[in-house]
């Protein structure tokens, strides 16, 4: 045992202690197959990226519940990865070579530019990871994998064969998300929606028989007006009946479309009639669907008019908006226009419009995939929490469409399909495969051309839980970690990610790939804004954590919020939590200070029921309310309410040990006698030691480093990480009640001082009255005059008292607990008398004057309502205001 230094210094604790938990190989689990295991796979975060608050709240809830299921003793894996981050670490290596070599990726070629990534990749993909340690991350890092190793690539070769020839995968015509500037379609998660002003542009679709007769149709994007395909009504609007089945001309290209009628038109919105364009629509595509209507592209890839746009092919898509909308008003064709407000769709990555388009694509029919998925949930074998989001996930998945699953990229796994010349498709698990394949099918070896694109990031992730444990090979991992036990992850993913592997784990593996989901929310800044590098008000984790240290943050986010719900995060809370930690530093501090040789509290038990019984009524209590403390945490955790754990850890530490019980240790360690002196060591190092142990999982750092200052036995544990989880003992409820009651006067007393502005350090006289419970008040006389500031020798406790004083105040705590506080020991009584009079003379002539204002008739029936019932409401509280002053005056002359 050595003592603990002034200060605590996370900054000097905090790496030390990582180093020394990750080299003695805390966080790597031992297989027994007589103890079920606890398993989390980490969301992997991208391989490009960098800390954000993000990274920090799923690390504090992940590490939280890591910490919790390894100090109960059970086989614990937080499997930790990365992901290879398909868009993103493209961009990141083609920006890099333009600004070394001033080349494009086509200039460098696929080859040579994937070699390029890969050497990005070893050179700087383990900077997030050594950031994840730095928030505390306790998983197993021997078993880290990245989405593109080698085994994880060969199990999404494997998916996708499998789904292939169970025709769940095909290749088809359909609307995706297109980004003109990355090339590439993208998933609905990497297209960002703002609302941005627009314009809602009036115009005539004139009817083909007659061009004199118009409908009138709004649109906020013009320029698909040149790939319409039919204009659409609501089948019950009497405006424009007359004109379903007939057909009318677009604009400028004059090609004839049909007018129909469709229930899904807005009859309240623009003009009531709809162009519809198939083709750069997705609701305008499943009309067309409804209609048989033919889909015309009319844009290139970068977002160019391609040959259907007429006059204006070859022109940028807002270009030609501009020149269709200036031809139309010299055609006379234009109504108005009108500023709108737009839901407008961009990029998550390049922040450019996406624009929806229509192209050959591989897709996954999800339908097949998410029955069962449903029915997971449903049946209960797979929780959501919090609850209502299973709602959320009900609607999604029974509205689900099929997953387009190919990104034009060079970066990824590269889609497993081979072409003949003739463009017959081969799907084999390698080239050699795909050869063999060709030579079955054909009779000879053909030359084939592999699939130029890649997968959906989504897709290699959707495997992670089974992939990353060795699958598709029966492998020892595999069977002991799966199912996994929970997965934890945003609430903002819940489609895009957790559906996706509850799906292919079904698929695949024929079991759920785990039972509990549990969803965080977003971290806003402190007035609840999402915080980005425009508004200047991103908090940096890294930052925070040079300034507080890693505990006061992660203490901090886990108390700031409940299962679902976004948290405001404010620097003064996390600065709050910083001193919370230096509370309990310096609490320990005291504790060591004070304990002169080593008490056997390393096995984890409480004190036995004999030595329980036998202590005194403040030991009992706090003891009594430590191990409610440890029932109430540990049902917390169980019930995954990890806010409500931290703030009972915080009260408890902060108020009643450190604020009560080691206040009243006091009068035992330097007035009592040897005996008392012992017990309060005792008690003090008991619930010290248990409570670091339910706090550990929370502020991991700041519990190990005074863990190791405390005294122990050789058969303690090396480490706090690995101590036993606390389990509850006795429980004294007369004990905290009769406590609770010290407490209470204890409170008045001080509340009474501070109320006559009695000096801190001098001593009162009281007397207190306790027709129940004397001589238990009385044992606890050193306590009381301590903690209340009374004179032991102006102290009386009595049962019952004839006559009570004149000229004190008169405390009622509850049942029959009552104190007396001589005035003459609070305050100069002249000097009071005269200053209470003057109050109450003030106070009246207040009374007096409001009063004559409302028996004013023409105040009362002129003023405004709400100006006379505040009058009314000052006499009323100054009423009452004088009520107290007179009540305390009459003491004092009594």
């Amino acid at each position: 045992m050595t003592n603990l230094p002034k200060t605590y210094d996370p900054q000097a604790t905090e790496e030390r202690l990582y180093r020394w938990w990750e080299n003695k190989g805390f966080f790597t689990p031992t297989i027994d197959w007589d103890e079920e295991p606890f398993v989390i796979s980490m969301p992997p975060p991208n391989v490009t990226g960098g800390l954000h608050m993000g990274h920090a709240m799923f690390v504090t809830l992940e590490d939280i519940m890591t910490r919790y299921h390894r100090m109960k003793g059970e086989p614990t894996l937080w499997l930790p990865g990365t992901d290879h981050a398909g868009i993103a670490t493209q961009l990141l290596v083609e920006r890099m070579i333009w600004e070394q070599e001033g080349k494009r990726r086509q200039e460098v070629g696929r080859e040579e530019f994937v070699a390029r990534v890969w050497e990005w990749k070893e050179r700087y993909g383990g900077y997030i990871t050594r950031q994840l340690r730095r928030l505390g991350a306790s998983c197993d890092w021997t078993r880290e994998r990245f989405t593109l190793d080698p085994l994880l690539s060969r199990a999404v070769v494997e998916v996708f064969v499998r789904l292939y020839e169970k025709g769940l995968i095909y290749r088809g015509t359909y609307l995706i998300n297109w980004s003109p500037n990355l090339q590439t379609a993208v998933s609905d998660l990497e297209v960002e929606y703002s609302t941005e002003p627009g314009t809602l542009y009036f115009f005539k679709y004139r009817l083909a028989d007659n061009p004199n007769e118009y409908i009138p149709v709004a649109t906020t994007r013009p320029e698909t007006i040149l790939g319409d395909t039919a204009v659409a009504v609501h089948p019950a609007d009497e405006r424009y009946q007359r004109f379903i089945g007939r057909t009318a001309l677009v604009p400028i290209l004059d090609r004839s479309v049909p007018v129909i009628p469709d229930e899904y038109v807005e009859r309240e919105f623009g003009t009531g009639a709809l162009k519809i364009t198939p083709g750069h629509d997705p609701n305008d595509y499943e009309i067309g669907q409804r209609h048989n209507l033919p889909i015309i592209n009319i844009m290139n890839k970068d977002a160019t008019l391609n040959e259907n746009g007429g006059p204006y092919a070859g022109r940028d898509r807002f270009e030609a908006r501009k020149r269709l909308w200036a031809d139309m008003e010299a055609a006379g064709l234009t109504l108005k226009t009108q500023p709108h407000e737009l839901n407008v769709p961009r990029s998550q990555r390049g922040g450019e419009i996406i624009e929806p388009l229509v192209s050959t694509q591989w897709f996954v029919k999800i339908g097949p995939l998410a029955e069962p998925a449903i029915a997971a949930v449903r049946e209960g074998c797979i929780e959501i929490i919090p609850e209502r989001f299973e709602k959320v996930y009900f609607n999604w998945m029974e509205n689900i469409r099929d997953w387009c699953i190919s990104r034009q990229l060079w970066w990824g796994h590269r889609i497993p399909v081979w072409y003949t010349p003739e463009g017959d498709s081969i799907v084999a698990r390698s080239e050699e495969e795909a050869h063999q394949k060709a030579r079955e099918r054909y009779g000879n070896d053909l030359h084939l051309e592999q699939d130029s694109d890649v997968l959906d990031t989504w897709f290699s992730s959707g495997l992670w839980p089974f992939s990353t444990l060795g699958w598709p090979d029966e492998t020892e991992d595999l069977r002991y970690f799966y199912p996994t036990t929970v997965m934890e992850t945003g609430y903002d993913i819940l489609f895009f990610w957790v559906a996706r592997m509850i799906m292919m784990g079904l698929e695949m593996t024929g079991e759920v790939p785990f039972y509990t989901v549990y969803l965080h929310g977003l971290v806003r800044d402190a007035e609840g804004r999402k915080m980005s590098k425009t508004l200047g008000n991103v908090i940096d984790p890294l930052e925070v954590i040079e300034e507080y240290g890693t505990d006061a943050l992660r203490f901090t986010l886990v108390t700031g919020t409940t299962p679902g719900q976004d948290i405001n995060l404010a620097v003064e809370r996390i600065e709050a939590n910083r001193n919370f930690a230096n509370k309990i530093w310096n609490a320990a501090r005291f504790v060591l200070a004070n304990v002169k040789e080593a008490a056997d509290i390393s096995s984890g038990a409480s004190l036995d029921e004999t030595t329980f019984e036998g202590l005194p009524l403040v030991e009992r209590w706090i003891v009594s309310r430590h191990n409610q403390l440890v029932a109430d945490v540990t049902d917390f955790m169980e019930r995954h309410m990890f806010g409500e754990a931290g703030r009972a850890l915080y009260s408890f530490l902060w108020s009643e040990f450190a604020d009560w019980y080691i206040e009243t240790g006091k009068t035992r360690l330097y007035a009592g006698t040897e005996e008392e002196a012992n017990t309060a060591r005792l008690v003090l190092l008991h619930v010290l030691e248990r409570t670091l142990r339910l706090l550990h999982p929370f502020m991991p750092f700041v519990t190990e480093e005074i863990w190791q200052h405390l005294p122990h036995t050789e058969k303690a544990p090396e480490a706090l990480i690995v101590a036993p989880w606390p389990v509850p003992g006795p429980v004294d409820e007369k004990a905290i009640e009769t406590f609770e009651q010290v407490q209470d006067l204890i409170r008045a007393v001080r509340n009474a001082r501070n109320s006559y502005d009695v000096e801190p350090g001098r001593r009162i006289a009281a007397t207190i009255v306790a027709p129940r419970a004397a001589g238990t008040v009385a044992a606890e006389r050193p306590v009381i005059t301590a903690l209340a500031r009374i004179a032991d020798e102006g102290l009386t406790i009595t049962d019952q008292l004839e006559q009570p004083p004149a000229q004190a105040v008169h405390l009622v705590v509850g049942d029959g607990l009552e104190a007396y506080l001589p005035l003459a020991g609070l305050v100069d009584l002249e000097k009071e008398r005269e200053r209470l009079a003057g109050q109450v003379a003030e106070t009246r002539d207040e009374i007096a004057r409001v009063e004559a204002r409302l028996s004013n008739p023409g105040f009362v029936n002129k003023a405004p309502a709400q100006i006379v019932q505040g009058a009314r409401d000052q006499v009323a509280a100054a009423q009452q205001r004088l009520t107290k002053l007179e009540e305390r005056l009459a003491m004092l002359v009594d």
